[in-house]
């Protein structure tokens, strides 16, 4: 597992790195100049005819810097997600297949160990580091060592105990951004509010047009925060079911295939 993860840590690096082009680019070039036309639009309106009724349009509710930091972040996660999302999908292909090759009826002695074995390094290499070959691989040098089925049952449970640990807290970085997402967003808010106080003194003069925008700003990053992090965390418990599904999976089929074969 260690070949893997400089591979992944490159892939965060990278994938956040395009997130955050493709995200401010696109705020650059069509979000904020349309906002900024949608909005000098509307005051014309107003200043035109008091009782007109402003509207509200998609662009100005996310053209502020707190909902593109959290559009990158959404970005970023979702791609980690993806990457680890295929990464179950490679592994979950291998219960299909018959990897030790047995007949239903042929039991497993002590010395078809090494047969097994050999059967399980012809796999490429990217595939033996998977969970269900290691399980298997460790299941058959348990009971070439020890001959005791128990002992085997007891290996191939601990093996997928600790990758289901692992991939547990291998999602730590994606709870991480779920977190600070909102967090960027109460940021909007508290900056928001802020510089709607500041413009209270034209507000009693009767110019609220400064804090109508602010207060804006102040709900609009909050409203988008809480709708990203609530769309994320669907996907984060949708990843978590695949790979608590394929520790649960493995697991019995290493107990179909090899230990109740066992021949003690």
């Amino acid at each position: 597992m260690k070949k893997s993860f400089p591979g992944e840590f490159v892939f965060q690096v990278f994938s956040l790195l395009i997130a955050f082009i493709l995200v401010h680019a696109l705020y650059v070039t069509l979000i904020r100049p349309s906002a900024d036309a949608f909005l000098q639009q509307e005051r014309a309106l107003q200043q035109a005819d008091p009782s007109y009724i402003a509207k509200d349009s998609f662009v100005v509710v996310i053209k502020d810097y707190e909902q593109e930091a959290c559009f990158i972040l959404m970005l970023w996660a979702l791609s980690i997600l993806a990457y680890k999302g295929v990464a179950v999908w490679r592994q979950q292909k291998l219960l299909d297949q018959d990897l030790l090759q047995l007949p239903d009826s042929m039991p497993i002695a002590t010395e078809d160990t090494r047969t097994l074995a050999e059967r399980l390094q012809q796999l490429p290499d990217d595939e033996q580091g998977y969970l269900l070959p290691r399980a298997l691989r460790t299941a058959i040098e348990r009971f070439s060592a020890t001959g005791n089925v128990q002992s085997v049952s007891t290996a191939v449970r601990d093996v997928c105990s600790s990758e289901g640990e692992r991939l547990e807290s291998e999602l730590s970085i994606i709870r991480y951004i779920a977190w600070a997402i909102p967090s960027v967003g109460f940021i909007g808010t508290v900056r928001g509010i802020g510089n709607a106080l500041g413009q209270a003194h034209r507000a009693v003069e009767g110019d609220i047009t400064g804090v109508t925008e602010n207060l804006g700003v102040a709900f609009n990053s909050t409203f988008i925060a809480l709708v990203i992090s609530i769309v994320l965390m669907f996907f984060i418990h949708q990843l978590q079911l695949q790979q608590e599904r394929l520790v649960l999976d493995s697991e019995r089929y290493s107990d179909h295939w090899f230990v109740r074969k066992l021949r003690p």
